[in-house]
């Protein structure tokens, strides 16, 4: 049910190395993402699959994870094991907001795909574009729009009602659950 896979499609910041993701399966998701709705059906994106060892280690150095929190994410041992990084191809005529658009629909498609494949992953936005680009070799046509870091879980995460007051800051307990709080529907709809 859409449902039970909505809410088990967390943003998750540890895996467990020892079960990645491979090159095959990420080309599945990214074969599934090719579907979705496009604005004005131009199809701007494109993707760029991160697994090897070394491209990995770049990746580790270019993304960050949680703000919020004041600890190391992922932690040592308990990284990623594969990332897309979502591009948008300048030679394609776009409107930057519709191609903002896309790269949502296309990364939230990915996401429950991977999670229906028994994987998780995060969306990405705290990177080095240029950095990025470089250490990938990715050509000047491309913009990275997000990355998304995926794996097998290896942290709970759980979903909660924001309390009175409002507060949608997410945060760890003393067991190192990660808690995301969610405004409640009656404070969403007008």
């Amino acid at each position: 049910m859409l449902k039970e896979l909505v809410l088990k499609n967390r943003s998750y910041r540890a895996f467990d190395e020892s079960r990645p993701i491979t090159e095959r399966d990420m080309r599945e998701l990214i074969e599934l993402a090719r579907f979705v709705p496009s604005g004005m059906n131009n199809q701007p994106l494109r993707y760029r699959i991160v697994s090897t060892p070394d491209e990995l280690a770049k990746m580790h150095a270019n993304t960050r994870y949680a703000a919020a929190l004041s600890i190391q994410l992922p932690p040592e041992g308990q990284k990623p094991t594969g990332f897309i990084v979502m591009l948008r191809d300048s030679d394609v005529t776009s409107p930057e907001g519709l191609a903002q658009k896309d790269c949502g629909i296309a990364a939230q498609t990915i996401l429950l795909a991977a999670t229906e494949m028994g994987f998780g992953g995060c969306m990405i936005g705290s990177f080095d574009p240029v950095r990025l680009c470089a250490d990938l070799s990715i050509g000047q046509r491309y913009k990275p729009l997000l990355v998304l870091a995926l794996g097998t879980p290896a942290e709970k995460v759980v979903v909660e009602d924001a309390n009175d007051q409002g507060n949608v800051i997410y945060y760890r307990d003393a067991e190192n659950v990660h808690h995301v709080p969610k405004r409640k529907l009656e404070d969403i709809l007008l």
